[in-house]
């Protein structure tokens, strides 16, 4: 019968061949003429009996505990933080935009219908997006063309230029994103290449989305898309933000403004039902927008960067508990081992 020293030590070795030499259960099997549910037994046994012990370590490079926070507190299917070289707005604006396409470009497998809002925050992440080959992806608009059709974040020329880089379907919005009245707003929502238009983004599986912010100085006070006295008004109804001339308060609710009634897009309710909502912004001035959007559960994954996600964290109450990110690596008596050397069969 072997002893309790003997099984320890046995426990000890393959955790050593596995988790050190990098040997697979089929291989340890061979060494010590055990079968492989064997092998696989016995290292579940000295995880449960510590004799092997994952540790969870921080990592100054990286904000994945911070990320993992906002996941938590905001119930989010990811947060994605990065840390600017500085915090003026062309390098935040660049450094979201570079996170966010890596970002998409890890959720596409290629035959998704990909839905698009609009502004200058899309369009540093069209900006990033590498060139695919994807004919089967679909790209659609979800809110018609608002602003200078000529400039670069104006919807059109954002979804023609995401499906140029990804070699994909392009959908327009043939339309523009607000009209001058409801009746006008209905009829073309009747037209039937607008109509399709909105029912291919309302099948989409992903939505990327920029956050805007009704405040003099904005992109949709500077493109006159919104007159002064709207924007005074939509400040009076408590509105914080926009996403995609959505305008919400800061619980995320929708504003009941008469613009709603003049806009061919998708409304809020819509754009929650798009399964993986990406949204991106970052600097201070969008902190209280941000913060909405992330209430009231209109984006499911926020890519912004580190102040404002200490911000949302912070402005609860509860501060983050650390400011940097993981990293496994798993202890063998008193060898650490890192996580690039943790290897499993």
């Amino acid at each position: 019968m072997r002893s309790d020293a003997d099984r320890h030590t046995l426990l000890y070795k393959i955790a050593k061949a596995y988790y050190e030499d990098g040997l697979t259960q089929h291989q340890i099997g061979r060494r010590f003429s055990l079968s492989r549910v064997k092998v696989s037994r016995l290292l579940q046994e000295a995880r449960d009996e510590r004799v092997v012990q994952i540790a969870i370590v921080s990592s100054i490079d990286s904000n994945a505990d911070l990320e993992r926070e906002l996941e938590a507190r905001f119930d989010l299917l990811e947060a994605v933080v990065v840390t600017p070289a500085d915090y003026s707005a062309p390098v935040i604006l660049q450094e979201l935009g570079t996170a966010a396409a890596n970002h998409l470009m890890r959720c596409l497998q290629g035959k998704e219908i990909v839905a698009l809002s609009w502004g200058t925050t899309l369009h540093a992440v069209i900006e990033a997006l590498p060139a695919q080959n994807w004919p089967d992806l679909k790209v659609v608009q979800i809110l018609g063309g608002v602003g200078d059709p000529e400039v670069e974040v104006h919807g059109n020329d954002l979804s023609r230029r995401m499906a140029q880089s990804f070699g994909a379907q392009l959908r327009f919005m043939p339309s523009p994103g607000i009209v001058g009245s409801r009746q006008v707003r209905d009829a073309l929502i009747g037209d039937p290449q607008i109509a399709s238009s909105l029912a291919l983004g309302q099948r989409a599986d992903v939505a990327l989305v920029g956050i805007g912010v009704p405040i003099p100085g904005s992109v949709v006070d500077r493109a006159g898309i919104l007159s002064k006295d709207e924007i005074v008004e939509l400040a009076n109804l408590a509105a914080v933000g926009d996403i995609a001339l959505r305008f919400f308060d800061k619980n995320g609710q929708p504003t009941q403004h008469a613009i709603n009634d003049r806009i061919v897009g998708l409304d809020i309710d819509q754009m929650r039902r798009i399964p993986r909502r990406i949204g991106v912004a970052g600097g201070s001035d969008k902190h209280q927008a941000i913060g909405a959007v992330l209430r009231g559960g209109l984006v499911n994954v926020i890519v912004t960067d580190e102040r404002s996600a200490r911000y949302l964290l912070t402005s609860s109450g509860k501060a983050p508990d650390s400011a940097n990110g993981i990293a496994a690596q798993a202890t063998i008596g008193n060898t650490v081992r890192s996580p690039g050397e943790l290897v499993h069969g």
